[in-house]
């Protein structure tokens, strides 16, 4: 796990880069829906986002989730002796869990969802959307994960590997291709699609209020958040917020200014 630490930047930058490529060749050849915007500003405010992100974290804080992971003797599963498997799978199931209810937080408390509508006020939704998230909210999510591995004790590896599908199934499930419907009901049984996750990018507040899941799509069957299509079809339905209906949210100054916006 040493080696994983030293090269986590990197292992999870090629992870990133890959699963990124994959989906923005699959909307290129098999689009979903069609755009209301261009991608190139756009492309260029999600990907300066990303950018923004990662140089905070890096200055805010000495360690990230997996080196914490490793140097933490506190939580529950430091307490009982299970084969090392059975740890990393416990704490992959808990902490997409606990990212559900982060999720449902960042939209029920008015001062998180002020931030997190940044991320819901982009008009398209692509594999970009899925980089989206405002430097305030990226910094409360990663004190909310240290919090969990405190209170958890999740193995390193186990943090690892759920970083990881973290990442690539946001990419994963806002990425604007066709998936065709059996094979969507197969993978929506237990993962999350991008038809599935899309109808929480309606317009509608009640389809907003739904399917909050990032990776696993069990947890909005088992907490009744879930639905199953959008009321206007995936064709016709509206992305965005509303109230948001303008070319501004494609503009980075714009979307950085948001949280502070009445």
């Amino acid at each position: 796990m040493e080696a994983q630490i030293a090269n986590e930047g990197a292992i999870r930058l090629s992870v990133f880069a890959g699963v990124f490529v994959i989906m923005a060749i699959l909307e290129a050849l098999q689009p979903r829906k069609q755009r209301t915007q261009p991608r190139g500003k756009r492309w260029l405010t999600n990907i300066s986002v990303v950018v923004i992100n990662t140089l905070a974290l890096r200055l805010l804080f000495p360690v990230l989730a997996v080196a914490y992971a490793a140097n933490n003797s506190w939580g529950l599963l430091n307490m009982v002796e299970l084969p090392e498997i059975v740890e990393v799978i416990v704490a992959v199931i808990l902490m997409d869990m606990a990212i559900y209810w982060q999720h449902v937080a960042s939209h029920k408390i008015p001062i998180l969802w002020k931030v997190h509508r940044m991320h819901h006020c982009d008009r398209d939704i692509d594999v970009t959307t899925g980089t989206r998230f405002h430097p305030i909210e990226i910094i409360l999510s990663m004190l909310f994960k240290l919090a969990v591995i405190t209170i958890l004790g999740p193995p390193a590896l186990g943090v690892f590997i759920f970083e990881i599908l973290l990442n690539g199934s946001a990419m994963f499930n806002h990425a604007n291709f066709f998936l065709p419907k059996p094979l969507d009901r197969i993978i929506r049984s237990l993962f999350v699609t991008p038809d599935m996750h899309r109808i929480h990018h309606s317009v509608h507040m009640d389809e907003t209020d739904s399917n909050y899941g990032f990776f696993m799509a069990v947890w909005d069957r088992i907490f009744g958040t879930y639905i199953d299509q959008p009321r206007d079809g995936h064709d016709d339905m509206l992305i965005g917020m509303k109230q948001f209906q303008t070319e501004k949210p494609a503009n980075l100054l714009w979307a950085m200014m948001l949280p502070f916006r009445k």
